[in-house]
């Protein structure tokens, strides 16, 4: 496998060709000015940053927007980790302290990984992100009241979408047994929702919370929602 011999440079080098949340900047040149650790972000940078994804959206700097702002940087992370996962067999390290962030003049989240070294084994997957959002989630908790459940449901969710991407571009069993364990009884996130893999059919997954998007004018029900499927 070339991939694996490239490591998780090459694997970021494939995954910007998918775009969307699979790009992000690597390497020690920064990619532009501005970029800052994601820990500013979850910290004094919280505040403005879900005025902006809530006047993107519509629905103003309320829990709507806290909601919609870490789903949003969920699926980044994910999209990064399971990706090189596929590719490398092996994940970046997605500490706070180890990934830098700005906004585009749109208002979008740039991210760059100044050393993604070898990276961690793809089993540290989970705990690389986890660890990371953990910090992001308590920040939204206690600033805008939006519940663990709903948080860890739109981790849950924003795996099996990074998921079902890189299913599209890319061989990923590996990814798949690895958002499996996540999703399984007694991983990190077991009781969020129902995973289902069939080969040949791909996947899919039904969450037990609500992201809230529905509130958002025009919104309606996401594909994987509990409303919507209760209906």
């Amino acid at each position: 496998m070339d991939f694996v011999r490239e490591g998780v440079g090459g694997a970021l080098r494939r995954l910007s060709a998918v775009g969307g949340f699979f790009g992000a900047a690597y390497g020690p040149d920064e990619p532009g000015p501005g970029y800052r650790p994601l820990d500013a972000l979850y910290g004094e940078g919280i505040a403005s940053y879900v005025a902006e994804v809530g006047r993107r959206i519509g629905s103003g700097p309320d829990r709507v927007a806290a909601s919609t702002a870490q789903f949003g940087i969920a699926a980044r992370l994910w999209s990064l980790g399971l990706g090189c996962a596929a590719l490398a067999d092996r994940v970046p390290d997605l500490a706070v302290d180890r990934v830098r962030w700005r906004l585009s003049e749109a208002g979008s989240l740039e991210l760059w990984l100044p050393d993604p070294g070898p990276g961690l084994p793809a089993e540290a997957l989970g705990a690389s992100v986890l660890g990371n959002l953990a910090v992001l989630e308590t920040r939204l908790g206690a600033g805008y009241g939006v519940s663990p459940r709903v948080l860890r449901g739109n981790a849950a969710s924003a795996v099996v979408g990074a998921l079902r991407v890189l299913l599209d571009r890319f061989p990923a069993e590996r990814a798949v047994t690895l958002a499996a364990d996540l999703l399984s009884e007694g991983g990190p996130l077991a009781g969020t929702g129902t995973f289902v893999h069939e080969e040949g059919l791909g996947v899919a997954f039904v969450r037990r919370s609500c992201c809230l998007y529905y509130r958002v004018p025009g919104g309606g029900f996401c594909g994987d929602c509990v409303l919507r499927t209760r209906r």
